[in-house]
């Protein structure tokens, strides 16, 4: 059976990487990360080891997009995201959890963790942005899952990643929040899958 997936044109570049991949490609999506957050060097060897630990996570998934270098004869990796099956057990999924308990109530909690697929990571570096990376790769990541929701959490600011996630059919589940160990405020999302079928717009090298 053909999925609204199949009739996207492709996407140049793009490749579904293996757990073992994932880990060849770190270095790369680490700069991707690096320039996307504008993050200060000291806190990047943390992420990187948070990244490292999510591919032991249930149901592991992860794409990048790669465009050609001027620099050399190998393509670079401009765009990634991963996921996995989100469970109790999880730091950011326990912790999300309680707190849409302690706003909401257990069923509600319920209903968008108890089968979802987290979105960890997706960036695309500032040059390549608005061309459509992101969305291809939203789309594609949650492609034909078998979870009922798909969640993440990004800055709770009006950015262009917020919007993004809006426009695919993410709600607020929560805002203003910070998780333990940091001062940031964060938006916790949520929305059905499949996501909304609009038809992605073709990326521009």
């Amino acid at each position: 059976m053909r999925t609204d997936a199949d009739r996207w044109d492709p996407l140049p570049g793009m490749t579904e990487l293996d757990r073992t991949e994932f880990g060849t490609a770190l270095d790369a999506m680490m700069g991707v990360y690096a320039a996307a957050m504008n993050v200060p060097a000291i806190q990047l060897p943390g992420r990187r080891a948070i990244m490292e630990s999510h591919v032991t996570n249930p149901a592991f998934r992860a794409f990048v997009v790669t465009a050609p270098s001027s620099n050399s004869h190998q393509a670079k990796i401009v765009a990634f995201s991963y996921g996995f099956r989100g469970g109790r057990g999880q730091w950011w999924h326990d912790m999300v959890r309680s707190a849409l308990m302690v706003s909401y109530g257990p069923a509600t909690a319920g209903e968008w963790l108890d089968d979802s697929f987290e979105v960890a990571e997706l960036h695309v570096h500032p040059e390549y942005q608005h061309r459509g990376l992101g969305t291809s790769l939203l789309y594609r990541l949650t492609a034909e899952r078998p979870e009922r929701t798909a969640v993440l959490s990004t800055m709770d600011s009006e950015s262009a990643a917020r919007r993004l996630y809006r426009s695919l059919g993410f709600v607020d589940l929560l805002t203003g929040y910070k998780f333990s160990g940091t001062n940031e405020a964060y938006a916790v999302m949520g929305a059905a899958l499949p996501l909304s079928r609009t038809r992605p717009p073709s990326p521009r090298y």
